[in-house]
């Protein structure tokens, strides 16, 4: 019988050595539409085998041309960037709470989604997330410099909105649990490209906990925790072991030195990414990025413990080329 998908990522997050490397490439809007005017295809996406399978709370809506709203009332100006966008206007200007209404999430459209995520997708690692999970949630209310700020001259703000926050997501959570995914995944944004932005201190005074009350619930049903942050964050890694972490994304090799990490933390936790798409998609030619994710496949994917994908989704300053020859490379695996 053939290996399915989710098999290998649940031999890679056990740290038994699946047959191939299990992988995973997204894209962005731009980087896709580029490959698929390439190849006349605009289904190829679904052609390329990844293995992992996801959906989260939460929904836009398009409020005008290239701005959309999401469920907690900020707008997004998406008219540069497609896939995220800026946040337009502040909806907590100041640090109180007194004037602002916190949604309840939708769960009939949560079901809906969960339902059709694991309908369409029986053979893959499937997850269900809670992006925005803590600090970005916070900060595109707040602004980011004020949340700094507040950190320091407004704990107890701090404390307040990161309570609701937490609040709303155990919400989403319990209902997500109801339903046999194998991983909840967070998305929470902590570092830049030279460490954590409010620092270890604050970040373990202010997030940790609050991560840590979700995680424990995720744990509790028995299924996988996968956290996503962009940013050299390794500092954090025994504090996320020590809450629970199972996979951690974005493994990013110009802010961390992986090795190490596969080192240091590798028995706990599974590394997903490590393909740079800062220093090595948008510049390498096709046949050393080859060499490249086979070079990491056979150093981080050791006694499981990695998926291989890039480090975000493919931007679009990555040529089409490279794009194919990492697909090419991993779904080709001896």
């Amino acid at each position: 019988m053939a290996t399915t998908p989710r098999q290998r990522v649940l031999d890679a997050v056990n740290h038994r050595q699946p047959d191939v490397c299990p992988w995973q490439i997204d894209l962005t809007i731009d980087a896709h539409d580029h490959v698929a005017a390439a190849l006349q295809d605009p289904d190829f996406t679904s052609k390329i085998g990844n293995h992992l399978a996801g959906c989260e709370d939460g929904y836009f809506t398009e409020v005008e041309p290239g701005f959309w709203q999401d469920q907690f009332g900020i707008v997004w100006n998406r008219t540069i960037d497609k896939d995220i966008g800026n946040v337009q206007t502040l909806l907590l200007p100041e640090a109180s709470l007194a004037h602002y209404r916190f949604p309840q999430p939708d769960m009939a459209r949560n079901a809906a989604m969960y339902e059709r995520v694991l309908a369409d997708n029986p053979d893959k690692f499937t997850m269900a997330g809670v992006g925005f999970s803590m600090y970005e949630r916070a900060w595109t209310l707040r602004g980011m410099e004020n949340l700094l700020s507040d950190m320091i001259l407004e704990p107890h703000f701090v404390d307040a909105l990161m309570d609701r926050i937490l609040e709303y997501n155990l919400q989403v959570i319990d209902h997500l649990l109801e339903y046999p995914f194998d991983c909840v995944r967070f998305g929470d944004d902590w570092g830049d490209q030279r460490g954590v932005m409010m620092g270890a201190k604050l970040w373990r005074r202010f997030i940790k906990p609050r991560m840590a009350a979700m995680y424990t619930r995720v744990k509790q049903s028995g299924r996988y925790v996968m956290q996503h942050s962009c940013g050299a964050v390794q500092e954090l890694f025994p504090d996320l072991i020590e809450i629970g972490l199972d996979i951690f994304n974005t493994f990013q090799p110009e802010v961390m030195d992986v090795d190490v990490c596969k080192r240091e933390y590798g028995h706990h936790l599974t590394f997903y990414g490590g393909i740079s798409t800062q220093q090595v998609l948008p510049h390498y030619t096709p046949d050393p990025l080859r060499r490249h994710i086979r070079d990491m496949i056979a150093r981080i994917g050791r006694d499981g413990g990695y998926i291989v994908a890039p480090t975000h989704a493919i931007p679009r300053d990555v040529p089409v080329e490279n794009i194919l020859a990492f697909i090419e490379t991993v779904t080709q695996q001896a």
